[in-house]
């Protein structure tokens, strides 16, 4: 059976993150997309790590459901990302990984050691810790010898291990004699899976894919597609797979397109000025109209890095597939510029009603299915994203790019106000 898993988001206790961010509410908005497997996020934060004590009870062996027993096919992971800040190398870390413990014993004993340590849980969902990589892990491992860590969002320019303004070149730079441990990498946004296949260094690695969503309804823009029996859904196995690169059980990740990512190319978002790699080299960094150094984007970085040019994964790695979420594919077919826009959340209750789940719309259903619920433009929409048939404008400097799947030489097909009935 397929299932799909989402692991890396945020509570409503995290900085700009939204009040709908409920374990009732993340349930019914898992059962929306297709999402089986759920991060709890935040289990450092001691009002939200109170809640999933309260909440939640233990199904699997390190899988958690909904002590009501609402949504109960659903799965909870203890999961969340902590923030360091640090000085290695004579200069300053700023790095963000992933945490992933087998339990809520397990997390019990990781809080109360960092609140030993003199660590703010209480500032934030995602704690800022001013600890060596390398040390944090071997510390969690002492805890608790399943834990593991998994570097967050890979190359995001300010806070991430191959990050321009602040990371690593290599994973043993970061993690030291820990690194034999690092079983994955998680690509972000800004990149995908082509591109970080693009360093032979990462070829021991698999890379994964999470939403990193601050509110319910970008769950799922990026996750891990595995085939598992029934009995297999458990803690204990998905880390296996990961460890063990098992591509019969990983079948492939979900992907944002990367160009849509906020930090994909470089440039200057005071002036709204952005180029490629090339360009920015011809330009030695600086904003073409205000002259300041640019934020150096994930494109770059990853064409630093690399050691090889390729134009498919490789074989033995996990695939991807791209998409673009629902609701801004019915967004852009009627014409408006939110999601947040009551028609488009009219078509998106309507179509998840009738046809099933975002994700099986988004991926299996037949054209003629979704036109039948939708009409033509979502269809057309739909099939053009499934074709790749769209155009990007990158993001660059906390600017997220511009998807168009439409243009004002090719419109979407005539839309039928009988279909928002």
């Amino acid at each position: 059976m397929r299932i799909i898993t989402d692991w890396h988001l945020h509570s409503r206790f995290s900085r700009a993150c939204s009040k709908e961010l409920t374990l009732e509410n993340n349930a019914l908005w898992c059962e929306k997309k297709g999402v089986n497997v759920l991060g709890t996020a935040d289990f450092t934060h001691p009002k939200w790590f109170a809640e999933i004590k309260e909440k939640l009870v233990e199904a699997e062996q390190g899988m958690y459901s909904l002590k009501s027993g609402a949504h109960d096919s659903m799965r909870y992971m203890l999961t969340t990302e902590l923030s360091q800040i640090y000085r290695k190398n004579d200069r300053t870390r700023r790095i963000h990984n992933i945490v992933m413990a087998p339990s809520i014993e397990s997390v019990e004993k990781i809080n109360s050691w960092m609140t030993d340590r003199g660590f703010n849980l209480k500032s934030d969902g995602r704690p800022i810790l001013g600890i060596d990589s390398e040390e944090l892990y071997k510390n969690l491992k002492d805890l608790d010898e399943k834990i593991i860590m998994i570097p967050a969002h890979a190359w995001t320019p300010w806070f991430s291990i191959f990050g321009s303004k602040s990371g690593f070149d290599t994973i043993e730079e970061c993690f030291g004699e820990m690194s034999e441990f690092i079983y994955a990498i998680e690509t972000g946004l800004s990149s995908d899976p082509l591109m970080n296949r693009s360093l032979s260094a990462l070829d021991n690695v698999m890379l994964i894919s999470n939403s990193d969503a601050h509110s319910p309804r970008n769950f799922g823009r990026e996750a891990n597609v595995f085939e598992l029996e029934s009995d297999e859904i458990y803690y204990d196995e998905f880390i296996r797979i990961l460890k063990e690169k098992d591509v019969s059980k990983f079948k492939y990740t979900i992907e944002f397109h990367p160009e849509e990512g906020k930090y994909h190319a470089d440039g200057c978002a005071n002036c709204k000025f952005w180029c490629l790699p090339a360009e920015t080299k011809k330009l030695g960094g600086r904003c073409k109209v205000c002259k300041k150094l640019m934020t150096v984007g994930v494109l770059s970085r990853v064409s630093d890095l690399g050691d090889r040019k390729i134009s498919k994964i490789p074989v033995n790695h996990v695939p991807f597939k791209s998409i673009v979420p629902l609701q801004e594919v019915i967004a852009e077919s009627y014409g408006v510029k939110s999601t947040a826009s009551k028609k488009v959340q009219v078509m998106y209750e309507k179509m998840i009603a009738e046809i099933g789940t975002e994700f099986e719309i988004l991926l299996d259903r037949s054209i003629a299915d979704i036109e039948q619920s939708s009409g033509q433009a979502v269809a057309e929409a739909i099939r053009r994203m499934r074709a790749g048939e769209m155009n990007i404008r990158p993001g660059y400097d906390g600017i997220f790019g511009d998807v168009k799947i439409f243009s004002e030489s090719d419109p979407p097909p005539a839309i039928r106000q009988d279909r928002l009935i």
